[in-house]
This record gives structure tokens, sequence and C-alpha cells, in this order.
């Protein structure tokens, strides 16, 4: 494994320690809860660059959806409906 693959999944591993860390700490993403929509969720971790040239802040989500998808698939997360809102599993 190269360095620069390394330290791409190390960043990989913090994000979404980053994402987990702040759908546990919000109240609106708690069990039970409404949860809350990605969108919201991207800019609240503090991932969003703003808007560039075909580089709008709605592309750049697209590194949260896999975040969002991994931690479903670890059963830490759910996404309350099909295409609703997301919050902690109990």
């Amino acid at each position: 494994m190269s360095d620069f693959t390394k330290r791409g999944a190390d960043i990989r591993v913090l994000a979404k320690s980053l994402v987990l860390e702040f759908m546990k700490s919000d109240p609106d993403c708690g069990v039970g809860s409404d949860g809350l929509k990605q969108s919201v969720i991207f800019r609240k971790c503090g991932l969003d660059w703003g808007d560039y040239p075909v580089a709008t802040s709605s592309n750049q989500q697209y590194w949260l959806v896999a975040i969002l998808q991994e931690l479903a698939k670890e059963k830490l997360i759910e996404r309350v409906s099909e295409s609703g809102p997301w919050r902690i599993k109990s």
C-alpha cells in the first residue's frame, strides 16, 4: 500500500468517526428521533467546501453518502425512510 493510499484510508476512518460522533451528540439524530437530512449532517460536520464551478455543495456530499452507507452497513445508524433523514440505530 502506498503512503498516499494509507493516508487516504486514515482520512476515511477519521471522517466516518467524525460523522458518527456528531450524530451521537445531536439530539435530532438520536434513537427514535426524526433524524437529520444528509445535507444538514454534511454541513454540521464541516465537510462543505462551499460552492465552486462543477463542485457545488450538493455535489460534494457524495463522500458523506458513502460514509452514511458504511455506518448503516455496520448497523450503527439507520435511514428513517427510503429518501428520508438519518439517525442512530437502537
